[in-house]
């Protein structure tokens, strides 16, 4: 049974990495009188408590594959944030004041970890947080999202997608007995739950009983699938993923082997289980997953789908992938909030990236819009910069420049044409 602890715990966490949760107050420490100033070298306007490292981070990981070097204040901002053991909180105002061990957070270190990883160049800060993780790990395998707290499936996932980005296998990051995978199986569901939510995520419902979670699920199938930000895989397989095979007889999909009621998913079932699960959710839903609040009707979670597509794609399915990566493409402007948003617009910026689309027109220039949401980068590649200007020049050479001697022809007319106008004016007075 789930204690109240992991309840509270899990839903928590859901609501900061979904930003349904508007700056919460934790118990552990007070609520701040008045929201900071913007950093310099933040990604950003908005207030950083809650999610300065999270966005600086998603920022900095979407913008290196795109191969735009970021300002070194937006770089040192990270790097500042991390405290002495490893570590890094959601957000410190104050650099120079020790931390607070309570209040750092998993997720946050996690991020920053393959963000620094993925610039490169910032090993002796990669180290520190690989071992905060490590020294923060439950007894069942799992992660918290603060220390000392008991483990949720979003947490323990992006811990897991820390270490494979550090290179560090999970299966030897372990304590108790129990490594990684082990805490992350822990919650996924298996052949005991409903045939419909067999190899989904769950967090519990208020009554402790485990249920299939968007976004639980959405950020725990790339872990499953081996794999970290930004998402680099290119192997793929034609076959759809393989639903987790029961001894019931539901679900059974040829060449699987059967797995017993009530026992947790294989590691190497994982990925399959969880991909098959998503893809029926994507197909009914849309090619979106849906969140559900207490009290409020039913909405889009655009970040729940933009982590199931990813996770598609490293399970090597990009095929199933494709319909969600359209959506987004086609619907993420409102979840970006025009390109506003830097954790949701890096979000979108690593999606496309991990699709093969191109990001200049993923509903709009991520690129461009991330880039401007922060310090001047020091470098951007050709390609982010280059403008739409080849057609143009190969009609005019086609013509034989017909087509500028029209164009000066058509613009002596037109100021000629003004002239008049403005010479009728001054002859008929301030009625005409």
């Amino acid at each position: 049974m789930l204690t109240a602890a992991r309840l509270g715990a899990a839903a928590l966490t859901a609501a900061l990495l979904t930003g349904t949760a508007a700056a919460p107050a934790l118990a552990d420490s007070p609520s701040p009188s008045a929201a900071p100033a913007t950093p310099e070298g933040l990604y950003g306007k908005g207030d950083p408590t809650y999610d300065g490292v999270w966005r600086q981070s998603l920022a900095l990981t979407a913008l290196a594959g795109a191969k735009v070097t970021p300002a070194d204040s937006a770089v040192s901002w990270l790097t500042g944030q991390q405290c002495a053991d490893g570590g890094w909180p959601s957000f410190r105002a104050d650099t120079a004041a020790a931390c607070d061990a309570t209040t750092e957070d998993s997720n946050a270190t996690a991020v920053a970890v393959q963000a620094l990883i993925a610039l490169g160049g910032h090993q002796d800060a990669v180290d520190k947080g690989v071992q905060w993780l490590k020294a923060n790990q439950n007894a069942d395998g799992s992660w918290s999202y603060n220390p000392g707290g008991p483990g949720d499936a979003n947490s323990t996932g992006l811990a897991v997608n820390a270490l494979f980005a550090a290179k560090v296998d999970p299966a030897g990051v372990a304590k108790a007995g129990k490594n990684a995978f082990d805490g992350l199986a822990l919650f996924q569901l298996g052949c005991a739950a409903p045939a419909d939510q067999r190899g989904a995520f769950y967090l519990p419902r208020p009554d402790g009983t485990p249920e299939a979670n968007a976004l639980a699920t959405g950020q725990a199938s790339l872990a499953a699938a081996g794999g970290k930000l930004p998402v680099t895989n290119t192997n793929r397989t034609d076959a759809a993923p393989k639903a987790l095979a029961c001894g019931d007889g539901s679900a059974a999909a040829p060449g699987s082997a059967s797995a017993p009621a009530g026992a947790t998913v294989a590691r190497a079932d994982s990925a399959e289980a969880v991909g098959a699960y998503l893809t029926a959710q994507l197909a009914a839903g849309g090619q979106h997953l849906t969140l559900t609040t207490p009290g409020a009707a039913p909405t889009p979670d655009y970040t729940a789908t933009a982590w199931a597509a990813l996770g598609l794609i490293q399970g090597g399915h990009p095929q199933q992938a494709a319909g969600a990566v359209d959506w987004l493409a086609k619907e993420g402007g409102t979840w970006t909030k025009g390109g506003t948003s830097p954790a949701a617009t890096a979000t979108l910026l690593l999606v496309a990236q991990a699709a093969q689309r191109d990001p200049a027109s993923f509903g709009g220039d991520l690129v461009a819009q991330l880039t401007a949401l922060g310090p001047a980068p020091k470098a951007t590649s050709a390609a982010s910069t280059a403008a739409p200007s080849s057609a143009p020049a190969k009609e005019e050479k086609k013509d034989g420049g017909i087509g500028q001697w029209w164009l000066i022809g058509i613009g002596l007319l037109i100021g000629i044409g003004g002239g008049l106008v403005l010479s009728l004016q001054r002859k008929r007075g301030p009625k005409l």
